[in-house]
């Protein structure tokens, strides 16, 4: 038998084992912190968990039978997907044509791009606060602003849609300009090739933008979509400090986010078994909503 000289050994070793020994970190990390945190939420959700008394009984799924005939936890859903969708919609759009215009030949380029990501390093306990004060009944900017066009003054908290329309504007004006940098990147991977093609047969900008752009950028724009619906679904720290840290998202909860509702029974009713089956029903909304996008996503391919 022909002997394989140590060293060539140790090199086939090497490239066999190291690989995975570079990732075994993250899966121990994400182990301890994602998938223990998860089974443990579930294990929990199926009892009637008291966060003084602890454990007081196995209760099977009636943590979630009653959570489908909860209609607070509805509407909460519903809320969520609300300021879901009137916040999404406008942000992806608006960070669409950021991208197009920081795309160009501008003066101070570098210094626009880095300037859209200075929302992410802001506090958002602080971006909460500004625009509270903005959206303020007697004294805030945007009363002030409709109030020239001859709007009586709105009481921001008071209803759904001015809630939410307050609230999608505090997410947008964080998010916009990291998913303009995400579509501003796959721009720049297009072959100007394309460009040059287009405007020798005449096509104007804004077609070379809607039948050039938009398709060759069509991952980076499936990818924030379906990073937007999660987060949405998440929606959590501006709802709570827009209503002045109060979990019931105002009198009639017309601004109570589904993570809202969680934390509300869980640390403020001390009920953590039906918290937990809260946390898990928000964790089967994002999949299914997940799994729609990827579908839609494959049609679209």
């Amino acid at each position: 038998m022909k002997k394989v000289p140590r060293g060539r050994l140790g090199s086939r070793v090497d490239r066999a084992v190291a690989p995975y020994l570079y990732i075994v970190p993250f899966f121990v990390i994400f182990a301890v912190f994602g998938l223990f945190p998860l089974g443990y939420t579930a294990w929990v959700a199926l009892h009637k968990w008291d966060l003084v008394s602890g454990n007081q009984g196995f209760v099977g799924l009636d943590n979630f039978a009653g959570l489908l005939a909860d209609p607070d936890f509805w509407n909460a859903v519903g809320n969520t997907v609300g300021m879901l969708v009137v916040a999404g919609v406008p942000q992806l759009l608006i960070a669409l044509v950021l991208a197009g215009l920081l795309n160009r030949p501008l003066r101070g380029l570098t210094f626009l791009r880095m300037g859209v990501l200075a929302p992410m390093i802001t506090s958002i306990a602080a971006v909460a606060i500004v625009f509270s004060q903005l959206f303020s009944r007697d004294a805030g900017l945007a009363n002030w602003a409709i109030g020239l066009a001859g709007v009586d003054p709105i009481d921001w908290q008071a209803d759904k849609w001015s809630s939410w329309t307050a609230i999608a504007v505090m997410v947008d004006w964080r998010w916009t300009g990291y998913n303009a940098l995400i579509y501003l990147a796959a721009m720049q991977s297009i072959p100007r090739d394309l460009y040059e093609a287009a405007e020798l047969d005449g096509a104007s900008k804004a077609r070379q933008f809607w039948q050039i752009t938009i398709p060759m950028i069509k991952p980076a724009v499936i990818f924030t979509v379906i990073m937007s619906t999660i987060g949405g679904m998440q929606l959590f720290t501006e709802p709570l400090l827009f209503g002045q840290g109060e979990l019931s998202g105002g009198s009639l909860r017309q601004f109570q986010t589904a993570a809202m509702y969680m934390f509300q029974q869980a640390f403020e009713e001390f009920d953590y078994g039906y918290g937990s089956a809260v946390a898990w029903m928000i964790f089967i909304l994002i999949v299914l909503i997940a799994l729609v996008h990827f579908l839609i996503s494959r049609r679209l391919k």
